[in-house]
């Protein structure tokens, strides 16, 4: 990798170290190689893998916790509709910890029943700017993983940052989760080892603060999705495709399907997608297009989100969600189609 984007790719859904990452994808490759498992494919890394961690408890934020709207507005729209979304079904957090001089914090998470977003603050513990001078909050990399929701059940997601305030003690990094099981409810055990930057000159990551924070919520708020399908069918690539339901809400959207055919890995053992994997990959995921159309006649190509793959006697079960950029009130979304086959969104 030699620039600042490759390096995000890679590690847009998973933050860790390359040997971290190897280690994985070896344990991933073995893995399949037995009894077998669903695949999951975040949007860049596009690794299956299934990690668990026992993290302590860490120490709640003092003081006057922030409302949703103030935490996610800056980052998913600001507008009057938007607001009121965020804050009926956003909830403040406060969990944190604190090493080193810094203290990182989980400030509130919003969602629906598969798919969460969660503003996390690194904060100077001294008052002191956080990001050197001509250093940006795009730049960030973290170490540790970030929040990881204890569910049965696959998951993925990205992260990233932004400075909200230039200048001040304090930057904030957004993630978000999306799983094939329910979210609400779930225990989000949250790990961070070290903050760095991308240095493109030196085309490596270079340490900022040095330290190690664990802690744990809830990712607890008010599921206002609505459930579309069940049962239609189009045909592509020489296969038949069920759509099994379709989650759609105001923070982003699941589609859930089956193939009627079994999808064969090539399971070469080395840790890297081989060429024939990789053309089942789009044919069972990434080629099934999603478009989200709006009342204003805009439309949202969704295709391209990540999800997962399971082999299962004889038909494939796929999964494909993620959370969207900007808040999307139900009154202006007009249609969801998958596969070409077209779903109206119900208004109240």
């Amino acid at each position: 990798m030699n620039n600042l984007s490759e390096y995000r790719s890679e590690l847009d859904a998973l933050h860790f170290s390359p040997d971290e990452i190897d280690a994985i994808a070896r344990r991933a490759a073995e893995g399949a190689a037995q009894a077998k498992k669903p695949r999951r494919f975040p949007r860049a890394v596009l690794i299956a893998a299934a990690l668990t961690a026992a993290l302590a408890v860490g120490a709640g934020a003092a003081g006057v916790l922030p409302s949703p709207a103030e935490v996610f507005s800056p980052i998913f729209g600001g507008s009057a509709a938007q607001t009121e979304i965020i804050d009926k079904i956003g909830y403040p957090v406060g969990a944190g910890d604190s090493d080193n001089g810094i203290t990182i914090t989980a400030d509130a998470v919003m969602g629906d029943a598969y798919n969460a977003a969660v503003v996390f603050t690194f904060r100077t513990d001294d008052g002191s700017p956080i990001l050197p001078d001509g250093i940006s909050a795009e730049s960030l990399l973290v170490r540790g993983g970030g929040a990881s929701a204890n569910i049965l059940g696959g998951s993925h997601g990205s992260a990233w940052f932004v400075d909200e305030v230039p200048g001040d003690d304090a930057v904030q990094m957004v993630q978000t989760i999306s799983a094939d099981r329910s979210l609400i409810g779930a225990t989000a055990d949250a790990e961070f080892d070290g903050l760095y930057r991308w240095d493109d000159s030196a085309g490596e990551a270079v340490a900022l603060a040095e330290g190690s924070w664990s802690f744990r919520f809830t990712l607890g708020y008010e599921d206002t999705s609505v459930t579309l399908g069940g049962g239609e069918t189009f045909t592509q690539d020489g296969m038949t495709f069920t759509i099994d339901a379709i989650t759609l809400s105001p923070v982003a959207f699941k589609v859930d399907y089956t193939v009627a055919s079994e999808v064969v890995w090539s399971d070469s053992g080395s840790g890297q997608q081989s060429d024939a994997d990789r053309l089942q990959m789009q044919r069972y995921l990434e080629n099934v297009e999603i478009l989200l159309t709006k009342t204003d006649g805009t439309v949202m190509d969704l295709s391209l989100a990540g999800g997962s793959i399971s082999p299962e006697d004889g038909v494939t079960v796929c999964s494909k969600s993620n959370v969207f950029s900007q808040i999307l009130p139900m009154e202006e979304l007009a249609g969801i189609s998958v596969g070409g086959v077209y779903f109206p969104v119900p208004q109240a």
